[in-house]
């Protein structure tokens, strides 16, 4: 099959079947994904038969343990990665915050780290509160006017202090997927760590982490189908080199020196849920039997296929709109289908609050991007209009999207 097969992917979401949700089309997919079937199943079964402390020599706690190491093994097969190079935590904020202190340890005033002000909060207060030992931190900044990050720009801020080069993967309000192998390559040449913020990609394909080139990668599950967990690769080798986060006795275990608090046992043999669920999309589509970094290719293409094609003729819609200020780049192909964008002279928070009384529903706010919608010259209080799908989206619910727009903004 060279199409994705939308039947077959809406059954296996139970929200579709819902009738408390019947009506209702979900475009705040950016800030939390349904969960498919095997995630809930999972979940239901975990607290129901294996709630216990795990990985002891009695029955269901042998289980438990069991269920989450493969858990890790399965889902690092995925992103192409060793399991050991896999870490769990509540979520891809604190595993930010975890990390930054570690690397707190080993910067030596005058150090600098490159952010930069198209991120997700979670991807820059981390670091920037580094300054108070003395590091300098460098702000990579968008283009005022396309909202994009020009690898121009990125190289005058490299010296030979740099430590680290933070950035995201794609915009959870710009949506452009950025170049991240290419801003890796020049981290790197400048001796610098590359850190990726994956967590506005990740529910449109996981990527073959590896081939990235970072050091580290880190996204959320439950943007992708899964339990509210955070994900975190880190290389082998920098796990190493990096203090101890986790209890001193620890130290000597890679799994743990970066997880000071354990997430719920259960959410993370769950992620089995996850791995089920891309492994029926890969497997209905012709592609089950391969390896999972095969598959995990295949199946991005199929999610990528259908949604840029039900993505182009919202872009054009809000590209062509008179009174829309659309955030990011026209072009389907160079974006996630998050799209954000403003109205001359609409709130909105009140553009949300009329379409979420047609039952759909979109976000509004600065999304945790606070620093890029100042610099895009947005209202931070009231923020911008965001729209945003996945693959399980139909092409009849973009089109009443487009409708209920219409409406909205005619004179």
């Amino acid at each position: 099959m060279s199409a994705l097969d939308l039947d077959f992917v809406r059954a296996q979401f139970p929200a579709f079947a819902e009738p408390s949700l019947a009506g209702f089309a979900h475009f705040e997919n950016a800030g939390g994904s349904y969960a498919c079937r095997q995630t809930i199943e999972w979940l239901d079964r975990c607290y129901r038969r294996t709630k216990v402390q795990p990985h002891y020599d009695f029955a269901p706690s042998r289980t438990a343990g069991e269920q989450m190491d493969a858990a890790k093994a399965r889902l690092a097969a995925w992103l192409n990665v060793g399991d050991d190079e896999l870490h769990f935590g509540p979520s891809t904020s604190q595993n930010t915050y975890v990390v930054a202190q570690a690397l707190r340890a080993q910067l030596r005033p005058g150090d600098e780290i490159v952010v930069t002000n198209q991120d997700h909060e979670a991807n820059i207060g981390a670091w920037d509160r580094l300054r108070a030992d003395g590091a300098v931190v460098r702000e990579w900044q968008v283009d005022p006017d396309s909202a994009e990050l020009e690898l121009a720009d990125l190289e005058r801020l490299l010296g030979s202090r740099t430590r680290m080069v933070a950035f995201t993967h794609c915009s959870n309000v710009v949506g452009s997927i950025n170049p991240v192998r290419e801003i890796t390559d020049l981290a790197h040449r400048a001796g610098a760590l590359a850190f990726v913020d994956g967590v506005a990609f990740c529910p449109h394909g996981l990527p073959d982490v590896a081939a990235l080139g970072a050091d580290l990668y880190l996204f959320s599950l439950y943007k992708v189908y899964g339990p509210h967990l955070g994900a975190m690769f880190l290389r082998r080798d920098l796990n190493a080199r990096l203090p101890n986060q986790g209890h001193f006795f620890n130290a000597g275990h890679p799994g743990k020196r970066f997880t000071p608090a354990g997430p719920d046992h259960a959410q993370i043999a769950t992620v089995n849920g996850v791995v089920d669920y891309l492994e029926a999309v890969a497997g209905h589509h012709g592609h089950g039997g391969q390896p999972a970094a095969a598959q995990a290719a295949a199946t991005r293409t199929l999610f990528r296929g259908h949604e840029t094609a039900l993505l182009q003729p919202l872009l054009d819609f809000l590209a062509q709109h008179p009174k829309v200020r659309l955030i990011g780049r026209s072009r389907a192909g160079e974006r996630a289908p998050t799209v954000a964008f403003t109205v001359d002279g609409r709130r909105s928070q009140e553009l949300a609050s009329l379409l979420g009384r047609q039952d759909i529903g979109v976000g509004a706010g600065n999304f945790y991007a606070y620093r890029l919608l100042q610099a895009l010259g947005i209202d931070t209080d009231d923020g911008a209009l965001r729209t945003s799908f996945v693959h399980y989206t139909s092409r009849p619910e973009v089109e009443r999207m487009i409708a209920a727009l219409d409406r909205l903004l005619s004179p």
